[in-house]
C-alpha cells in the first residue's frame, strides 16, 4: 500500500561557525525534496553546545537560507527542547534502555562523574538508504554508548532522535559522514517508540584537490559568495548540481524547475567536486539574463563612488557584462585602472603607439603619426547620427586592410585608451562619443 504520510524534511546545522557553501547542499536537497512532495521543510538550529554556539553564526545561517530563497515552514532551536530530552532520558532509564554509569573523568582529575549510557542489545541494524540502498551494520562494536553527560545534559544522538520524532521528520537528508551514527539513532528510536525515517546519506563534497571540502580548504560561506557579487540563483543552481543531475543535458534551472526535476534516486553514489570555475560559468549565464535595471542594482555596489554619477557609467553596461564573472570583478577592474580612460583623458606614451611590426623602423613613429592623421580624417567623415561600431568599421577597415590592420588600428586604440589592453578602437570610439574620440586622436597627432 502506498505511503500517504506527508513528507517532512529538516536541515539541522550547528551554529558553531559559518557553514561553507558545500554544506548548504544538504539544505538545498532537503528543501527540494520537501517542496517536490508538497511537504514541510524544518530548520532546526542544533545549539546545545553552549560553549561553541554563537548567535552570529545562527544569524548567518538564517541570512544564507533567506538569500538562497530556501524558505522554511518550521523553525526551532534544539536548546528549547532540553526539558523534553530530559523527560525521555528519564523514561529510558526507567524502562531499562539506559543506565547511569559512575566513571572517572577522562581528564585524569580522579573526579567520578555520572554519565548515562544506552544499553546496547548488540544486534544487526538494517535500514534503507535512498542513495546507498540497503545498509546493514552490527552494533556490537559500539558498546553501551554514551547518550548523556548526566541526567540533565542529553547528548547529540538522543537529542536528534527526540527532535526528529517530535517534528514528525519522515526523511533525513544528510552527509555521508553521519552513516555511522545511524545504527545508534535507530536503536534509540526503537527504545522510545519512534518511527525510523527514510535516510538519504549524501556523498562527500570535495574541493578541486579531491580532498573533503572545508573552510580550511578555502571553501567560502554562502554570504561570502553573495558579497563577491555571485547571484543567489547561480549558487543555488550550481550547488544543486553537485552530485546530482536530472538525467538530461539541461544545466540552467530556476528554483521551481529544480523542485520539479529533483529526485533523490538520481544523486550519485560517489563523492562530487565543488568547482569554483563552474560556479563562475553559472553566474555569467545568470548575469546575461538580468534586465538593465537589475544589472545596475547589483553592479553599482562595486563601482567606486566618484564614478557613480557619471553619464559615461551606464554606457559601459555591455562591456562590463561581457567581461565579468561576478560583480566584484567590476571593483577589481576599476582598481586596476581598466575603466579610468572612459572618465578622463589617458596619458599616452608615444613609443607605445607604434605597432610591433614598425618598432625596428627608424621612421616608425612618423608613419604612425600619418596613419593616425588619416584615421582622424576618415572618422570626421562619419556623421554624428551615424556614429556606431558598424559605421566606424565601414569607414576605417578599407584603409586598415590596405596599410596593415596593426599599423592603423593599434595606435588608434592606444590613443583612445592609453592601454595595451582595452576594447578595440571601434567600441572605444563609440562609447566615448565622436567629440571625445576625435579630440583624443588629434591631441596624440
Amino acid at each position: 500500500m502506498e505511503n500517504t504520510k506527508k513528507v517532512v524534511t529538516r536541515f539541522a546545522p550547528s551554529p558553531t561557525g559559518n557553514l561553507h557553501s558545500g554544506a548548504y547542499r544538504t539544505a538545498i536537497f532537503s528543501y527540494l525534496y520537501a517542496r517536490k512532495h508538497q511537504g514541510t521543510f524544518v530548520l532546526r538550529i542544533e545549539d546545545t553546545d553552549k560553549e561553541r554556539s554563537k548567535k552570529e553564526y545562527e544569524d548567518n545561517i538564517l541570512e544564507s537560507l533567506k538569500w538562497l530563497g530556501l524558505e522554511y515552514d518550521v523553525f526551532v532551536r534544539q536548546s528549547e527542547n532540553v526539558g523534553r530530552h530530559q523527560a525521555i532520558l528519564e523514561k529510558m532509564i526507567e524502562d531499562g534502555h539506559a543506565y547511569i554509569s559512575k566513571e572517572e573523568a577522562k581528564d585524569g582529575s580522579g573526579v567520578i562523574k555520572e554519565i548515562v549510557r544506552f544499553k546496547n542489545p548488540n544486534i544487526d541494524v538494517t535500514f534503507e538508504d535512498e542513495i546507498k540502498g540497503k545498509v546493514t551494520m552490527n552494533t556490537t562494536d559500539l558498546g553501551d554508548f554514551v547518550i548523556a553527560k548526566n541526567i540533565r545534559e542529553p547528548l547529540f544522538h538522543l537529542a536528534v532522535v527526540v527532535d526528529d520524532f517530535d517534528a514528525g521528520i519522515t526523511h533525513v537528508v544528510r552527509g555521508e559522514d553521519h552513516v555511522s551514527n545511524t545504527p545508534r539513532q535507530i536503536l534509540i528510536q526503537r527504545a522510545i517508540g519512534a518511527p525510523t525515517p527514510v535516510y538519504a546519506h549524501l556523498p562527500l563534497v570535495l574541493g578541486l584537490d579531491k580532498q573533503k571540502l572545508s573552510k580550511r580548504k578555502g571553501a567560502l560561506a554562502v554570504t561570502d559568495y553573495r558579497d563577491l557579487g555571485v547571484l543567489p540563483e547561480a549558487l543555488l543552481n550550481m550547488v544543486a548540481m553537485v552530485g546530482w543531475n536530472p538525467g538530461t543535458e539541461q544545466e540552467l534551472f530556476t528554483k521551481e524547475e529544480l523542485v520539479q526535476a529533483f529526485d533523490l534516486t538520481k544523486v550519485q553514489k560517489s563523492p562530487a567536486v565543488f568547482n569554483p570555475e563552474k560556479l563562475n560559468w553559472f553566474n555569467r549565464e545568470y548575469i546575461k539574463k538580468l534586465s538593465s535595471e537589475d544589472f545596475w542594482q547589483h553592479a553599482l555596489a562595486f563601482v567606486p563612488e566618484q564614478y557613480q554619477q557619471s553619464g559615461m557609467l551606464m554606457k559601459l553596461e555591455t562591456l562590463m557584462r561581457d567581461r565579468i564573472e561576478k560583480f566584484s570583478d567590476i571593483q577589481t577592474m576599476f582598481a586596476d585602472g581598466e575603466f579610468e580612460y572612459f572618465f578622463a583623458d589617458p596619458i599616452v606614451v608615444h613609443n607605445q603607439l607604434v605597432w610591433k611590426a614598425l618598432k625596428e623602423d627608424e621612421n616608425g613613429l612618423e608613419k604612425t603619426k600619418n596613419y593616425l592623421k588619416e584615421v582622424v580624417s576618415l572618422l570626421e567623415g562619419v556623421a554624428d547620427d551615424q556614429w556606431s561600431i558598424e559605421n566606424l568599421k565601414t569607414a576605417l577597415m578599407p584603409y586598415a586592410d590596405q596599410e596593415g590592420k596593426g599599423n592603423v588600428l593599434w595606435p588608434a586604440r592606444v590613443a583612445l585608451s592609453g592601454k595595451d589592453k582595452s576594447p578595440d578602437p571601434f567600441e572605444l570610439a563609440t562609447l566615448l562619443g565622436k567629440e571625445t574620440a576625435l579630440r583624443r586622436l588629434k591631441a596624440v597627432v
